[in-house]
């Protein structure tokens, strides 16, 4: 297998539209195998890989991509941190970040920093696809299989508040719980923004969460979601 150079995009001639993707990791094998991975994909293009933060401020800077794919862990560089700084330098850059670990207080900052997803390293290249083709929703989402196991690591022997939702609220939180933002789930609800966002706000009372990520979360361990098709 040829190794791509840092810098080096897979595509020679990206389409007008395609999503154009960088890829930081300090694992070169696997920023290679992902970005190998986009070159077949309809729609996305990689501008290139680079090992470090430093090295992805450069190239950022040169190729202006459409999203950053983004390890946690870098060396010595905190990729969170480094999301963060994209985001606030890049308006309308989003940020997959990708992560070997989950844990309630990193996604937390991962939501804190703006970024768009949040994914298992381990995970397949078919989630890191769909985080991608999904990444200018606005919302930050979590994989499924992260919040299963977030909630797994819970208490089981806490008697669980009684907490009671109308019907379209309960439609709200299903909305919220497939990623969507509160524009995509009132077009789909067919409501008004301004009605859709006054169920989350009361959603959010009920649940006793301060975003709609906490919500999510509160509600999947609960229950209230257990009959939810993802």
């Amino acid at each position: 297998m040829m190794a791509l150079r840092e810098g080096e995009p897979t595509h020679a001639e990206p389409g007008s539209d395609d999503l154009t993707v960088v890829i930081v990791d300090d694992h070169a094998t696997f920023a290679d195998l992902l970005a190998l991975g986009l070159r077949h994909e309809p729609g996305l293009t990689c501008g290139g890989t680079a090992t470090s933060v430093e090295k992805a401020r450069i190239m950022i800077d040169e190729v202006r991509p459409d999203v950053v794919v983004m390890d946690v862990e870098l060396g010595d560089d905190d990729g969170i941190e480094a999301t963060a700084e994209l985001v606030d330098r890049y308006p309308g850059l989003r940020v997959v970040v990708l992560t070997a670990r989950s844990d309630t207080a990193l996604i937390q900052r991962a939501a804190d920093a703006g970024a768009c997803c949040l994914l298992p390293k381990n995970g397949s290249l078919i989630e890191v696809l769909h985080g991608l083709r999904t990444a200018r929703q606005g919302e930050l989402s979590v994989a499924p299989a992260m919040l299963k196991q977030l909630m797994s690591g819970q208490r089981r022997n806490e008697e669980p508040p009684a907490i009671s939702l109308t019907e379209r609220e309960c439609e709200v939180l299903r909305c919220l719980n497939q990623g969507l933002d509160a524009r995509r789930t009132a077009d789909r609800l067919r409501i008004s923004l301004y009605t859709c966002r006054g169920h989350v706000r009361r959603i959010l009372a009920k649940l006793g969460a301060h975003s709609q990520l906490e919500a999510v979360a509160i509600a999947n361990r609960l229950g209230l979601l257990d009959d939810d098709t993802r």
